[in-house]
């Protein structure tokens, strides 16, 4: 445990951070696997859960999240399944 007072900030600024980003990734699988099921189903919403996924993709990428190389092939993925 830190003991400056600087250090222990810095230790709530992450714990804070982690769990925002933790947030962002799960609800960018969240929105793949709802474009996935949707095309299992063969549902009628399913270009607009891909235009979702694809935003979330492009979101985590920008913020650093993910690597622009991994959004991308995921995008790619997504987009062939259509």
């Amino acid at each position: 445990m830190p003991n400056i007072e600087s250090a222990i900030k810095r230790a709530r600024q992450n714990e804070t951070a982690n769990a925002r980003n933790s947030a962002k990734i799960a609800s960018v699988r969240t929105a793949m696997k709802h474009f996935e099921q949707a095309v299992a189903e063969n549902a009628d919403n399913k270009d607009e859960l891909l235009r979702h996924a694809s935003k979330m993709l492009d979101q985590a990428a920008s913020k650093g999240l993910i690597h622009a190389n991994k959004a991308a092939r995921e995008k790619a993925r997504l987009a062939k399944k259509v």
